[in-house]
């Protein structure tokens, strides 16, 4: 089995391409590679609409399995949205293409368990800056985003420790399995922004979670998707894979085409 990796497509956020250039590229980039399932992990667009039509577009238009977690953008809300952040994150979860809550079977060795995750702040240099300095999430001038357009009425803290908690429930279920992990925020160190560095030493507060690491060394994993950081990265440690695969904004790509970055961008598992 073939399973395609990819992360942070962000397609409301190109100048040169439209959404459906996204979804008809990928669907080509899947059938090229002959891929079974994709997996995508997180940050399709900043409207959950938009980010679930686009999801099953490419669904439907590859006819494989499509299967994502959302990014914080998924996440993201105008001032005119009615839903509450809890009742986007609901939406999600209650859409088949969604593995929040509920740990995609492959067959008798394999599953996939998946969630959002939250970042706790444990990435940043603590020796410069208190907690109370990092839940500000303001740091030269520069606001982290999520700050303006995400309310979840608790603390980033204790976002985390709720994801992770989600996803010890799941992981329980396919214990007697082999494990793919996807999530969006990073769970290992060594994708953050290296340090000391001048903005990351503070804004690496929201890239990642230190909540998830207990669950590598108690359960069978063996693959972990992640993404948010856009750049792209394979870390082998203690027999597990760790596969950061992300597009990135247009500003961020090595070239101007969209095809050949999905091309360089897209990871695969083969079980």
């Amino acid at each position: 089995m073939r399973i395609g990796t990819i992360s942070d497509l962000h397609i409301d956020r190109s100048k040169d391409y439209y959404p459906q250039d996204f979804e008809f590229i990928l669907s080509k980039e899947i059938a090229r590679l002959k891929l079974d399932v994709l997996l995508i992990a997180g940050d399709v667009s900043n409207h959950y609409l938009q980010t679930i039509q686009f999801v099953q577009n490419v669904k439907q238009q590859s006819n494989i399995e499509v299967l994502f977690i959302p990014g914080n953008h998924d996440y993201w809300k105008s001032e005119q949205e009615e839903k509450t952040s809890y009742e986007i994150f609901e939406y999600y979860k209650s859409q088949p293409e969604s593995i929040i809550g509920s740990p995609y079977i492959i067959n008798d060795e394999w599953a996939i368990v998946g969630h959002s995750g939250w970042y706790d702040y444990s990435f940043a240099d603590h020796d410069k800056f208190s907690l109370e300095r990092l839940e500000h999430r303001k740091y030269y001038g520069s606001t982290w985003l999520d700050k303006e357009h995400i309310d979840w009425g608790k603390s980033d803290l204790e976002m985390s420790k709720l994801a992770a908690a989600s996803v010890k429930n799941d992981l329980e279920q396919v214990k007697d399995k082999n494990i793919i992990l996807m999530t969006h925020i990073v769970t290992h160190k060594k994708f953050a922004v290296p340090m000391p560095h001048r903005i990351f030493d503070y804004f690496n507060a929201f890239i990642g979670t230190s909540d998830f690491d207990q669950f590598y060394e108690i359960y069978p994993i063996k693959y972990s998707i992640m993404g948010h950081v856009h750049f792209r990265n394979i870390i082998e440690e203690s027999g597990i894979q760790y596969i950061c695969p992300c597009l990135g904004y247009q500003r961020e790509w090595r070239t101007k085409n969209l095809e050949t970055e999905i091309q360089n961008t897209i990871q695969i598992i083969e079980i």
